[in-house]
């Protein structure tokens, strides 16, 4: 119990309910809507293609590169229509989780 630091409570359904919040809870990391235009890994492993250059137009649904991940080729679409801004990867090159691939604007 002793990393239990604060009470607080809680209304569901307007039933009140008080909680402990630990010190892991209330220095978590708040989340954050991700930014459609930078697209990143989701996963680690190694980018196999790229099918855009700078300055290329893209519609929703392009095809942006190909990210192998645990034996599987995954196929990353871009999620807005724009032109890419930049490209931060190459081909061959290893990315860990979260790097941030590709630029769209």
């Amino acid at each position: 119990m002793a990393d239990k630091v604060k009470m607080d409570s809680l209304i569901i359904n307007g039933t009140e309910y008080r909680t402990t919040l630990t010190k892991k809870f209330l220095n978590r990391k708040v989340w954050e809507r991700p930014n459609e235009q930078m697209i990143k890994s989701f996963i680690p492993g190694t980018i196999l293609k790229l099918f855009v250059t700078e300055g290329q137009k893209v519609k929703v649904g392009s095809e942006l590169l190909i990210l192998e991940a645990m034996k599987m080729k995954n196929v990353v679409k871009s999620p807005v229509s724009g032109t890419i801004k930049a490209i931060h990867v190459k081909e061959g090159v290893m990315v860990p989780n979260r790097e941030l691939l590709i630029e769209i604007e």
